[in-house]
């Protein structure tokens, strides 16, 4: 199938499902989903990066209106669209550089890694901009790393059940 068919599809996808699924977890009044953060770190390695800060644009603002969040899902996943090679490259070092990485192949920790850094990074502004007080620094840091754990749970399940059989 095709990269920029494919890759509609899992916007089409992701969104659908945190619209209507994930934006209504809410565990203990703390711990929120944010799973779509897999449509940018699937984004295919080799392939446009204006093409993805439009994706992750378009992806935060649509989930901004559907939230009513004010724009914090469009800087959150603008900035971890930004960072994204350099997390690769800190991720997976020279596979990186040729272009060989690909996220839903076996799991390892350099796919850990990368998807714990990503999630973490993107939760934090988040929450940060959410709640926009640095007396408020603990409980930024509290929800950002339940948070994280619950939604790298939950892209694990993902990955396994998107991964292609190899046979």
């Amino acid at each position: 199938m095709n990269n920029s068919v494919l890759n509609s599809i899992r916007f089409i996808v992701f969104l659908s499902l945190q619209v209507l699924i994930f934006n209504n977890i809410n565990l203990f009044g703390y711990l929120n989903p944010y799973p779509y953060v897999l449509f940018i770190l699937l984004y295919p390695v080799n392939s446009n990066k204006s093409v993805l800060l439009l994706g992750s644009f378009a992806l935060g603002i649509l989930l901004d209106m559907f939230c009513n969040s004010g724009g914090i899902h469009t800087t959150a996943s603008l900035i971890l669209a930004f960072i994204r090679p350099t997390l690769f490259k800190f991720s997976f070092g020279l596979s990186y550089e040729y272009q060989t990485v690909k996220i839903a192949d076996k799991i390892s920790p350099e796919r850990i890694t990368l998807l714990l850094l990503a999630i973490f990074i993107h939760h934090f502004i988040l929450f940060y901009l959410e709640y926009f007080r640095i007396g408020l620094l603990f409980t930024i840091l509290s929800r950002t790393l339940l948070s994280t754990l619950f939604t790298f749970t939950i892209c694990l399940l993902i990955i396994y059940l998107i991964k292609p059989n190899k046979r």
